[in-house]
């Protein structure tokens, strides 16, 4: 991928725009999603909503991906494909969105319970919102990539939960993925360090049981090997002098 780049001026004012429809079109989808809808006809709805705002996908069709958006049901974590399921009371469903504007990308993703939930899974979402946060915090200039593993992951443990390991957030910009990779618990090698004009996706993904996952036969969706619910939220964060920005926070609804 080689290294990370440092955005100019004009490159972050794309970016800020296409942080800003990623939010916008990530609450409509969840505002959307509720029990009985199939996640082929969420997924749908979630391409007309990124068209609605002169954007396009940037999942669809990267590396073969065939739709919208992600979206992951309860033991899936993520890359879940949109299909027949119906979604059920009470789903952890995992809506991850990414959008191409002006040849930028903005990535971001979120949780919901869908009509409602249990006290447990509703802890399991608050925990990972914290984590994302807490990673979110060290973002500064100077600051190493493993300094947000550890932020996360001091944030997780004991809780009982399960940090993902084989996955990972990462740089973006052009690119969905760019460099440095940016994993969610103390990674030795990630020792690249952060500097004003980058912009990186920060993304928790957290389990109710083990961490250990695999991918279904489909080729994409990842799920928890225990079977056991999941939880993940992300946003794309720009590092900058006074501190990390969140280019895609929705000022509107404040979701997370």
């Amino acid at each position: 991928m080689g290294r990370p780049t440092i955005k100019t001026a004009e490159e972050i004012r794309c970016m800020r725009a296409a942080g800003r429809i990623a939010s916008q079109v990530l609450r409509r989808a969840a505002e959307a999603a509720m029990p009985g809808m199939t996640t082929r006809e969420l997924d749908a709805k979630v391409g007309g909503f990124i068209a609605s705002h002169g954007a396009v996908s940037a999942f669809l069709g990267y590396r073969g991906f065939p739709g919208q958006c992600c979206l992951s049901v309860n033991e899936a974590v993520i890359h879940g494909i949109g299909d027949s399921r119906r979604l059920q009371f009470g789903d952890l469903l995992k809506i991850d969105v990414g959008v191409r504007h002006q040849g930028f990308i903005g990535d971001v993703a979120m949780t919901v319970m869908v009509g409602g939930g249990s006290t447990e899974f509703q802890k399991l979402l608050d925990t990972t919102v914290q984590a994302l946060y807490e990673g979110i915090s060290v973002a500064r200039p100077g600051s190493r990539v493993m300094d947000i593993g550890r932020a996360v992951e001091r944030c997780v443990s004991g809780g009982g939960y399960g940090v993902v390991r084989e996955f990972c957030g990462h740089g973006v910009g052009r690119n969905v993925h760019e460099e440095p990779q940016v994993p969610n618990y103390v990674d030795p090698k990630a020792v690249t360090r952060l500097k004003s004009g980058m912009t990186i996706a920060i993304e928790p993904m957290v389990t109710l049981g083990s961490p250990a996952v695999e991918i279904l036969g489909d080729g994409w969706t990842v799920v928890t090997r225990d079977r056991r619910v999941s939880a993940h939220f992300e946003h794309t964060v720009l590092i900058t002098d006074s501190g990390p920005e969140i280019l895609t926070r929705d000022e509107e609804s404040r979701l997370y």
